[in-house]
Parts: C-alpha cells; structure tokens; sequence
C-alpha cells in the first residue's frame, strides 16, 4: 500500500508519486529475490544441485519452453545458457504440439518454466517427455502442480507478492524465473571451468566482442611504433614523438628490448626545469621499465592495467623484444575502452 508519509528526496522536497511507485516496484521485487536466496539455503538448495548435475551431464541440449511471461523468460534463459557454454535453445509450449516436439531428442533435458504450472498447452510436451523419457526440471511455484508431478526435478520457486498492485502482473515472479536462470547458468559454467575464451567465440559482435579481442588486435606495429635506441638526443626522440602522433616514444637496447618510454608528460614536467633538454640524452629523461604486455592479452585485461596504472600507452613485447605498442586513443576508436 502507498505510504501516508510522503518519502522526501535530499535536495528537492517531496519525491515524485512515479518516483515512489517504482521504488515500491523495486522493494517488491527485491522481496522475492531475498526470498529466493533464502530458499536456496535450504531445501530449494539440493534442488538445485541435482538440476545442475542433470543438465551437465546431458548429451544433448537444454530444451526451454515456456507460454506467456514465463516464456519470454524462457527465451532469455536459453539464450544465457547457450552464451555460456551451455548448448540450449527456446521451444514454445504451444507450438511444441504442432511440430516443434520434433526438435527435441532423448538426449536433451526439458526445463519447463510455468509459476501456476496449470497450463494446459503444456500438456503434449509433458506427455512426451514421458514417452521417451526425456528428463524434464519444473520451474514452477506450485510443485503439487500437474507440471511439478510430472517432473523428474521441480525448482519451486517461492510464493512472493507481484510488484503490481493488484498483485496479477508478472513482474517479481518473471524476476525469480530470470535470476534462477542465471544461476544456472553461472553454476554450469563455473562448473565446467568456461573460460573468457570460451565466452569470446560465442561474443564475436558488438563491445563486448571487442572487449574479448587480443592486444595483437588493437597494436601498432613496424614503422608505426614510436622508437629510438638509446643514446639518442632528445631533439630526435621529439621529432619521432611528433611524427608518429601517439605522445610518446620508446627507447630500446641493442636487442630491441625496451628500456624505457619517453612521454608528452615527461616533456612538460622537464622543459621548464631543463633548458638544454633536447641536447640530452634520452637515457637521462625516459622513465625506465616501462609497463608492457603480451600480444595475447585479452583486451579486457588490458584495458584494466591502463586504468590501474593511470596510463594510455602500453609496450607490446614478445620474448622481450618490442613488437606493437597500444594507445588509448585506439582502444576508444575501436569501441573498446
């Protein structure tokens, strides 16, 4: 019920009728998360297991179906299962009569999402899973339910109030069916040891594709690397800097190894102080041990120690010599960082 005591913001007075409507929606909903969590400790917990062995040791793929909210919900599951190593796909409760039965193999595991588990349309994939005795796990928060007897496994939900105020929109209970998809899906990855590899043949697209790229991906390398031996005179080292536009340059030994790297900053920080600086040495400016990384560094790992160390420039070695160097301009170019 709407509070009498009208909530206040920090700054502004009163919060907004909407404002406090989506924090209600918001507490509600948490409410069946808490719950879910609590029943996970319990006996819910064993449960849960036994569907997660289930499922990995299937031959075959995870069958999700579903009607309505509980099948948009059993859309996304299978989607997040299949992107996380887990193969899986949605067949809907409805269709699965009129065909899509065909779809599904006695290697596969049925994962049926259904909150009142009452859904006659259910009732021909139900039937078949029994005749080829193909393992089904309810989803459901009735498990005395016509699905729930049916099934080998039944993850009953807990009974929590709808975030609508008439409490009929599924919205806490499509909230609990999502997260409990997420956990297994989680649970089968860490199980199997899924790695951001794995992960990154399933991405190949957008940002999150990028992200799972490699530094040998994003590096300039040959003649657009930066780069001066040592015992070159600063005045060299700036026109390299200013010629290949990255506000730095490297400095190698003999071996092609880096020593040290010499930035815009470094500039600004000695011009003042130095009036002789571009007849020095860069030995005596560069920063020594320079931070560098492999080529087949994720780019999500990369990214990572630029933002720890507050850099924008990383030395790309291989077998300690300079093959690439990576600039944060790169990275925000290509839509990584």
């Amino acid at each position: 019920m709407p509070s009498s005591k009208p909530l206040m913001t920090a700054s502004s007075g009163p919060i907004p009728d909407s404002v406090e409507s989506a924090l209600r929606t918001l507490e509600t909903e948490s409410g069946g998360i808490n719950a879910l969590a609590a029943a996970l400790r319990g006996p819910l917990g064993e449960t849960f297991a036994k569907a997660v062995e289930l499922i990995r040791n299937a031959k075959g793929r995870v069958i999700v179906t579903g009607l309505g909210k509980s099948g948009h919900m059993g859309r996304k599951i299978a989607a997040t299962l299949a992107s996380t190593g887990t193969p899986a796909f949605f067949v809907h409760a409805a269709e699965a009569g009129h065909g899509d039965l065909g779809m599904i193999t006695t290697d596969d595991v049925i994962m049926a999402l259904s909150w009142s588990g009452e859904q006659p349309e259910m009732k021909n994939l139900v039937n078949y899973s029994a005749r080829f005795a193909i393992p089904m796990i309810a989803v459901t928060s009735n498990a005395s339910s016509s699905l729930g007897q049916a099934a080998d496994i039944v993850i009953e939900l807990p009974k929590a109030r709808e975030a609508c105020p008439h409490n009929l929109a599924p919205t806490t209970s499509t909230l609990m069916q999502a997260a409990i998809g997420d956990a297994l899906a989680i649970a089968l990855l860490e199980g199997r040891g899924f790695t951001a590899l794995e992960f990154a043949h399933f991405h190949p697209g957008g940002k999150l594709g990028a992200m799972l790229k490699f530094v040998r991906d994003y590096m300039r390398t040959g003649a657009e690397i930066p780069v001066k031996p040592e015992g070159t005179k600063m005045s060299d080292a700036v026109v390299e800097m200013s010629a290949k536009g990255l506000g730095c340059v490297c400095i190698v030994n003999a071996a092609g190894e880096a020593i040290g790297i010499i930035t815009d900053g470094d500039l600004r920080r000695h011009i003042n102080m130095r009036p002789d600086l571009l007849t020095m040495a860069v030995d005596d400016i560069m920063t020594r041990q320079p931070k560098t990384v492999p080529p087949s560094m994720l780019a999500t790992e990369m990214i990572e120690v630029l933002n720890t160390r507050k850099i924008t420039t990383l030395v790309v070695t291989e077998a300690g010599k300079v093959v690439g160097i990576v600039h944060l301009h790169d990275l925000l170019r290509a839509g990584v960082a």
